[in-house]
């Protein structure tokens, strides 16, 4: 088979993918409305949200399930058929349509103890080790927890006040990524929302902020490389790809490796924050304790009792809680933050280690999972896949980088115990 006609079957499945994957809006089908958390707060904060399978049932997915999932069904047996049982980018989309079809058992699901089960399939568990005998994601989350709690208790950390409103916030933003995203073809754009949960959402080539919201600078700052260099930047990378399109879409698999990309570069560019962990590490403690039997009424008032506002531990427990039902079990795609994030700054180390710094550019070019670099890899050398056109600021010159990485091979050999042994005089 020439080169051409094997490009041109890639692409031609890769876009009935992309095609195929438009109508699901996973966090869209699971979210709840407004009248839930109003009822919650009219009944003093005291009794479980009203939310139950009749309330999804009243909020029906756009598209048939069934059929979608023989779509998917039939895509990958075409993968197989055209492409065979072992080709690199074959691989990759008969991955995707699995996890497309589980996703759409998820979404059927919601509602039900099945929604949880086959969330955990998906985005992973509390208690998932991160290597065969080493700690779990609920042991990152107590070790952050640790750590913010003493921070929390100093003073020496510069306040941000949250001064900026979102009209403003949405100019500022948007000056800050035209400096990054130059060619006006592919501008991002950055504007304001009422219908988003969360401070901030990335789309396919914009960022909403919501609205009624003030931001300070150092969230700004956090945004733009989180949701801008980030998930914008590999969005713009997939659909630029002239042959793996699929690249553009990511599954839950993805998300993972996306949003440990994200807070990887927040931390590399400075612009992290131990708030935002503070977040990260109240969902990984959130979602041990649903995955242990916690309904949604103690996680609220366990976040409230340590000091959290109502409005801040209702967003927060809902999150836990949504396309579930308040004693249902958790909804566990908020361990994708540190999960991914240890996967990636390990891969970064590894990279090093081993010489193979063209490696990591790779990792942007589009929605990827890690486990699946090695099958990209083998595509790039065979110029199926491209290079990705928008890297993050701190990565467009490795020197530093790889500089750090290379002190941290060595410092991960240390043991911190002895160190915190000998170092404690001189901090106490």
């Amino acid at each position: 088979m020439s080169q051409k006609k094997y490009s041109a079957i890639i692409r031609q499945l890769s876009d009935r993918i992309v095609t195929a994957q438009a109508p699901i809006r996973i966090l869209d089908s699971i979210k709840w409305d407004d009248s839930i958390q109003q009822a919650f707060f009219a009944h003093g904060g005291r009794c479980q949200p009203e939310v139950d399978a009749a309330y999804y049932d009243r909020n029906p997915l756009k598209y048939d399930i069934n059929a979608l999932s023989k779509t998917f069904r039939e895509i990958e047996a075409d993968v197989v058929a055209k492409l065979g049982q072992s080709e690199a980018a074959g691989n990759i989309m008969c991955r995707m349509c699995r996890e497309y079809r589980r996703v759409l058992d998820m979404l059927a699901a919601r509602g039900t103890p099945a929604f949880a089960e086959i969330a955990r399939e998906l985005y992973g568990s509390s208690i998932d080790v991160f290597h065969r005998g080493g700690p779990t994601v609920a042991d990152l989350g107590t070790l952050l927890d640790r750590s913010l709690r003493n921070i929390d208790e100093r003073v020496f950390l510069e306040k941000s006040p949250k001064d900026i409103p979102t009209p403003a916030a949405v100019t500022l933003l948007q000056q800050w990524l035209d400096q990054v995203f130059t060619d006006p073809a592919a501008r991002v754009r950055v504007m304001e929302s009422d219908g988003i949960v969360a401070d901030a959402a990335a789309g396919s080539d914009y960022i909403k902020l919501r609205a009624n919201t003030c931001f300070s600078e150092r969230d700004l700052r956090a945004l733009e490389a989180h949701e801008g260099w980030v998930h914008v930047g590999t969005t713009l990378n997939g659909s630029l790809q002239p042959t793996c399109t699929f690249l553009s879409k990511g599954t839950p698999s993805d998300t993972i490796t996306q949003e440990g990309l994200a807070v990887f570069i927040e931390v590399v560019s400075f612009n992290s924050h131990p708030a935002r962990l503070r977040r990260i590490a109240d969902r990984i403690r959130a979602i041990h304790l649903a995955e242990q039997g916690a309904t949604f009424l103690d996680i609220f008032t366990l976040l409230c009792d340590e000091g959290r506002s109502a409005e801040e531990a209702y967003a927060a427990t809902m999150r836990i809680f949504r396309g579930s039902t308040p004693e249902g079990g958790p909804f566990t795609k908020d361990l994708a933050y540190s999960k991914g994030f240890v996967l990636v700054y390990n891969f970064f180390r590894l990279a090093v280690r081993r010489g193979r710094l063209d490696r990591i550019p790779l990792l942007f070019c589009g929605k990827l999972a890690i486990e699946d670099m090695g099958t990209l890899a083998q595509l790039a050398e065979a110029g199926v896949v491209k290079s990705p056109k928008y890297l993050p600021p701190p990565l467009v010159d490795l020197n530093a980088l790889t500089a750090w990485m290379a002190y941290s091979n060595f410092l991960n050999q240390i043991d911190l115990i002895q160190i915190d042994a000998d170092f404690a005089p001189l901090l106490d």
